[in-house]
């Protein structure tokens, strides 16, 4: 148990570091490194000025430790205790004003400790302040406590010389059990992250991400503390061992402890009141307000968190929202919204683009007598009001989930759909395509939705914003094989055979042929999809004639628009180069790491270059992303040829000029039915009469809603369908005429 201790006076500034940590050094070698030096230097004080500061009720343990520049107005300074080494910047009789927030430079009623103040800085009312650098023009007002100690780490997951590995922090990602845990350090993204925690089988990437971690930051004792210039921070209790970065505004937090606050004059950050922040750090431009706790977390640039949201053993994207809710180990990519006070998130890794409803409980605990599982949800995951889902489940990209208490663990394997539970009868309904039939407004405006709300100044993780990209088309053409195999094998129960004597392809291939050629005769089965919830009850497949086509044309519409900016973009090269150059098969398996997408077989080769020694920085890892993803365009480039390719034949390699003029034509047909749709959606809400009940009449309406073709999603999707269209009609004329 702790104890109050009697130690002897001087203690209270000397001995910082334990002698043997110190190596032949003084205690303030690594402070000597990170406080920026004066122009002018500094100097002892004067005796003048010595009699002039106790005449102003200060005290110090030794005037010989107070050091200060030649603009030293002492007059600014009245009412405070120095303890041991104090190094003052430029006082001078001026006002630091922040908002309506108007204060003098110099300090007053203080308790400093062996600090490093620079020029122009406002400290009052700082009741305890021990071992930190303030920058220039920072305000630091009404604080009960600021300190560092000599073995402070700022949130990152390392240990320092002589600590016992049991004091290392560790992030638990994904699931509760600790098996994928992570440490964290100041510059992680969420390909870091999911690199890290997904590829736990792989033991050398395990220690040599766990070494290059350790080796990112000093393992020696005594670094101070650091507020960065023109920082206010005001009516505060406690700061231990936090790092806060420049141009950051920090008010009524209660207590931030072992943490590293990033902000800059671009992206500034701002925490607010009650707030409670342990063991973590933030990223660029992040807004933490009002009662908020977040305990072993990452959090990317440009994200909030607020109201009372509750964040532990989590890492969360940049351009993400928590606000209320409760969030335990998980790791949760880029564009993640999540408002509702009753919404829990668990154990999962949720790939981005996603929105939490209010009442949604991803991942309900204790559903079995084992450990709780995982939940993985890829992009655009949308659990509708009060949705319940167990452990484990996983969810292909953008899956809709109607409210329901779904009772049993879920395969989703159809992207673009929406899932039911059909409590009346018994069974799960899954319609595939769901979004691009009957929502378009929504998918059409996500990518766009997803670019303006990206602040960020410095992209470092970088981010597939695109709806349609490697990664959504081939879970896409994965379930046009699904509905293939599932409508042969229910059109041959219907004729009386088992479907289980037929060979896959041979099922694929009378499916297609039923589905492109039967459109009756499948509308008159009873299609059933397997695998996708545990449990012997039904999982009936809606609409699969629809969904087939509507999958096509996804494809096609990716496909052409891919091959086109392209073409756009280098005017140097035509069809027949690319057509040309295209040889070999579609990379299939491609891996969101973080909101980057990448062939698997890129990620491989990045696990192996680390574990070999290859890349041995956190730096040379990222770089190894960017230049990545500078490649992208062209991987996507031929996995868009390859896919319009499967339209018409498995591993098809040759498009001819008659195929690709085909499909010119559909992209346009494709473009007008995307308009068509988004207006159509968006007008379900106007024309919805108890939506309209609220209003007296259609003024009434108007002024609070406006009019439909005034929306300006409605508008933009207009523009760029007119734009799509001439610039096909341009290309037939120029290159296919």
């Amino acid at each position: 148990m702790d104890k109050v201790t009697i130690i002897d006076y001087d203690r209270i500034y000397k001995n910082f570091i334990d002698e043997k940590y110190l190596h032949g050094h003084d205690e303030y070698y690594y402070r000597d490194q990170q406080v920026k030096k004066p122009a002018g230097g500094w100097r002892r004080l004067h005796t003048d000025e010595i009699e002039r500061l106790v005449k102003n009720s200060n005290s110090a343990t030794n005037w010989e430790d107070i050091w200060v520049t030649d603009e030293f107005d002492t007059n600014m300074v009245h009412n405070n205790h120095f303890f041991g080494k104090v190094r003052i910047g430029r006082i001078s009789r001026k006002v630091l004003q922040y908002h309506d927030l108007r204060v003098p430079v110099g300090i007053s009623n203080s308790s400093i400790t062996s600090c490093d103040i620079g020029d122009d800085v406002a400290i009052h009312d700082v009741h305890y302040m021990a071992n930190y650098i303030i920058g220039d023009k920072s305000i630091l007002f009404n604080i009960q406590e600021i300190s560092t100690t000599d073995h402070s780490k700022f949130g990152n997951g390392t240990i320092k010389e002589g600590e016992p590995e049991d004091v290392r922090v560790w992030l638990e990602v994904m699931n509760e059990v600790g098996t994928r845990k992570i440490m964290p350090f100041d510059g992680m993204i969420t390909a870091d992250a999911y690199l890290w925690a997904k590829y736990t089988d792989d033991t050398k990437l395990q220690q040599r991400l766990g070494e290059i971690t350790q080796a990112s930051v000093d393992f020696h004792r005594g670094y101070y503390g650091t507020i960065g210039e023109s920082c206010v921070i005001k009516n505060c209790w406690i700061l231990k061992d936090a790092k806060v970065g420049p141009h950051c505004y920090i008010k009524g937090a209660s207590k931030l402890k072992n943490v590293t606050i990033n902000s800059s004059e671009e992206e500034p950050s701002q925490i607010g009141e009650g707030v409670i922040l342990v063991n973590g750090v933030t990223g660029y431009g992040c807004r933490i307000f009002y009662s908020v706790v977040a305990t072993r977390f990452v959090l990317g640039d440009n994200c909030n968190l607020k109201y009372g949201a509750r964040l532990i053993h989590s890492v969360l994207g940049d351009n993400s929202t928590i606000s209320c809710c409760e969030v335990l180990n998980n790791l949760i990519f880029p564009s993640h919204e999540q408002h509702h006070n009753n919404s829990f998130l668990i154990s999962a890794c949720v790939m981005g683009q996603s929105n939490m409803a209010a009442g949604a409980t991803i991942g309900s605990n204790h559903n079995s007598r084992a450990t709780d599982g995982e939940i993985v949800a890829s992009r655009g995951f949308w659990p509708g009001l009060c949705s319940s889902v167990k452990h484990s489940s996983k969810f292909a990209s953008f899956t809709l989930l109607s409210k329901a208490d779904y009772p049993s663990e879920l395969n989703i394997m159809l992207p673009f759909c929406l899932v039911n539970n059909n409590a009346a009868k018994n069974e799960l309904e899954v319609m595939p395509a769901y979004w691009w039939m009957y929502n378009m407004y929504a998918i059409a405006r996500n990518t766009s939705k997803y670019v303006k709300r990206d602040k960020r100044k410095r992209k470092i993780q970088n981010i597939e914003f695109e709806t349609l990209a490697p990664d959504t088309i081939e879970e896409t053409i994965e379930a046009r094989k699904l509905l293939e195999v599932w409508v042969a094998k229910a059109y041959l129960r219907n004729k009386g055979e088992d479907p289980e004597k037929y060979e896959y392809y041979d099922l694929r291939e009378c499916g297609k042929n039923l589905l492109d050629n039967e459109p009756e005769t499948v509308k008159s089965l009873e299609i059933f999809g397997e695998h996708m919830e545990k449990g012997k009850r039904k999982v009936r497949i809606l609409k699969p004639l629809d969904a087939y086509h509507a999958y096509g044309d996804m494809i096609t519409y990716y496909a052409v628009k891919t091959l086109l900016d392209y073409l756009k973009k280098h005017p140097d090269v035509d069809m027949e180069a690319i057509v040309n150059h295209m040889k070999g098969k579609r990379l299939r398996k491609w891996i969101n790491l973080g909101g980057q997408t990448m062939p698997e077989e890129y990620v491989d080769q990045l696990r192996a270059d680390i574990r070999d020694g290859v890349l041995n920085t956190w730096d040379e890892i990222h770089h190894r992303y960017d230049e990545l993803w500078e490649n992208y365009q062209k991987e996507k480039l031929r996995h868009a040829y390859f896919s319009l390719m499967f339209l018409y034949k498995d591993d098809a390699d040759v498009l001819t000029a008659e195929m690709w003029r085909e499909n010119l034509d559909k992209a346009i047909r494709i473009q007008h039915f995307i308009c068509e749709q988004v207006y159509e959606s968006r007008k379900k809400d106007y024309e919805n009469e108890f939506r309209n009940a609220t209003f007296r009449n259609e003024d009434e309406k108007i002024a609070v809603i406006g009019k439909i073709d005034e929306v300006g999603f409605v508008q933009q999707i207009r523009e760029e369908t007119e734009e799509f269209v001439k610039s096909i009609q341009e290309y037939i004329k120029n290159h296919l005429s």
